[in-house]
């Protein structure tokens, strides 16, 4: 296994002479192309818009899995971790080509406030879904491509225009997942059990835990206590410990990818916490 990317950032060179594209010191559009089988786990630093032009992939996505083709789209809630295995098309020299778009916050609540769309807004959660593009997102898609080919600087105003286009389009494109950008900026109110037992196991943040139960952090803490008469990061962090020890038990992964992979920071400080907690180094808990 190998350590968890956090995105946005440079996930897979292409042959471009760049493959991102930057906005406020962010990687904001991502381009990968590749010919090989790729696997790999992403955790989602900003809300994440995946459409793919050629090739598909398998995303594990909490407990849910979608599999996306070619000219297909998925939108993601920031604050997750992703499972992907991403193939090439065996018909096309085995290329696989996709673009990453994140959705900084500032930008969504800009695009909401200046949009002329009207929608109801939804009584319960719209879920995640895979979305086929229809002819304009295709056609702004490659539309990008010279952007990662031409040398010269591509201008912060610029960038901002082309997510407000892309948002625009996605919005006409399907009114589902317009309604789920509506939710990323005002979250739905959810379970606090399921919430934290989904992701608990990520690289995630109480604040964001918050966020993914629709609350505010104040909220989400007392909510919390509540219902598990413990403090979350007292409680994640003993979960996150009893997770550590049956993967040592039941899996060939490295003390290191089970640190890393569980949200732990560095090898020496889960070592340590570790040993208080079971009574012995994770090197003996084989």
């Amino acid at each position: 296994m190998k350590k968890m990317i956090k995105v946005p950032t440079s996930l897979i060179g292409c042959d471009a002479p760049q493959n991102f594209l930057m906005l406020d010191g962010c990687s904001v559009i991502e381009q990968c192309i590749h010919s090989t089988e790729v696997k790999g786990i992403m955790y989602l630093e900003q809300h994440l818009l995946l459409i793919v032009l050629e090739g598909s992939v398998d995303l594990t996505y909490g407990k849910q899995e979608y599999k996306l083709g070619k000219n297909d789209m998925i939108l993601l809630k920031k604050a997750t971790a992703v499972k992907y295995h991403k193939f090439g098309n065996a018909e096309n020299d085995n290329i696989y080509d996709s673009f990453m778009f994140s959705i900084k916050d500032d930008v969504l609540k800009s695009f909401l406030s200046t949009s002329e769309i009207k929608v109801s807004k939804p009584e319960g959660e719209i879920k995640t879904g895979v979305y086929p593009m229809n002819e304009c997102l295709v056609a702004f898609a490659h539309s990008l491509k010279p952007y990662f080919f031409d040398h010269s600087v591509v201008h912060p105003g610029q960038l901002r225009l082309k997510i407000m286009e892309l948002l625009y389009d996605v919005a006409e494109c399907n009114r589902n997942m317009f309604l789920q950008i509506l939710q990323l900026h005002e979250p739905v109110r959810t379970d606090i059990r399921n919430v934290v037992e989904q992701h608990y196991a990520s690289p995630v943040s109480v604040s964001e835990l918050a966020y993914l139960s629709g609350r505010s952090l104040s909220s989400f803490k007392r909510d919390f206590q509540n219902i598990y008469n413990v403090a979350p990061a007292t409680w994640i962090r003993e979960k996150r410990l009893e997770k550590a020890k049956d993967m040592l038990e039941t899996t060939a992964l490295s003390v290191s990818d089970i640190c890393y992979s569980l949200g732990f920071e560095n090898v020496s400080h889960f070592s340590r916490i570790y040993k208080e907690f079971h009574g012995q180094p994770p090197s003996i808990s084989r």
